[in-house]
């Protein structure tokens, strides 16, 4: 994890300490952290089957491997849950599998920390295709966001990707039927004029 982009440094504290302090069988296993330069490198178990993304790239699951996903990624989130954390991130690019057949959650770097005095969140943190709507609008969220994002990982498993995701972006009738940019220029010229004139009342 490179450390010099913004919020980098949280980030990788954030999800070092979400590893160390909540290990299970469904989470994958922090093993130990190496600073290098401006890079933290972070030691975690081997999954050998990389992520759920990568199988979904190449084979499709039947009903009842699309179950067997879903319930191992639940035990993890109810760990997690049980333990007032929100991973905030569920997403099939964040779920590393094992040869095994072993499921396991990863990538903490957006989970959040609940506390009797700190027991919802409201930041619009995630992935947008994956997010509930609560957290999209800003309203105060808790765990139960996580199960959303589950819901739509179920339907990523089923359909190959997440929903929407080859619909043109912001092509709301709203957007399109706008007037031109340059009907904008008598606004900001006529908000020019007044800002200058409150200048003048101030040095008066």
């Amino acid at each position: 994890m490179s450390l010099e982009e913004e919020m980098s440094e949280e980030l990788a504290a954030n999800e070092i300490l979400a590893m160390r302090d909540n290990r299970s069988p469904n989470i994958v296993t922090y093993l130990d952290s190496y600073l290098v330069d401006a890079e933290l490198w972070l030691a975690m178990e081997f999954m050998d089957g990389g992520t759920l993304f990568d199988v979904l790239r190449a084979v499709y699951l039947e009903e009842g491997q699309i179950g067997a996903v879903c319930w191992e990624c639940l035990q993890g989130l109810h760990f997690l849950h049980s333990r007032q954390v929100i991973h905030r991130d569920i997403k099939s690019c964040n779920v590393l599998v094992g040869t095994d057949g072993s499921v396991k959650l990863g990538d903490f770097g957006l989970c959040a920390q609940l506390s009797p005095e700190h027991s919802k969140r409201s930041s619009s943190v995630g992935t947008p295709s994956w997010m509930a709507p609560e957290v999209v609008r800003g309203e105060a969220y808790g765990p139960k966001v996580d199960i959303w994002s589950l819901g739509i990982m179920g339907l990523e498993m089923v359909e190959g990707e997440a929903p929407y995701q080859r619909e043109a972006r912001l092509r709301h009738p709203f957007v399109t039927s706008g007037d031109p940019a340059s009907s904008l220029a008598a606004l900001i010229i006529s908000a020019k004029q007044v800002q200058e004139d409150w200048r003048g009342d101030t040095c008066a």
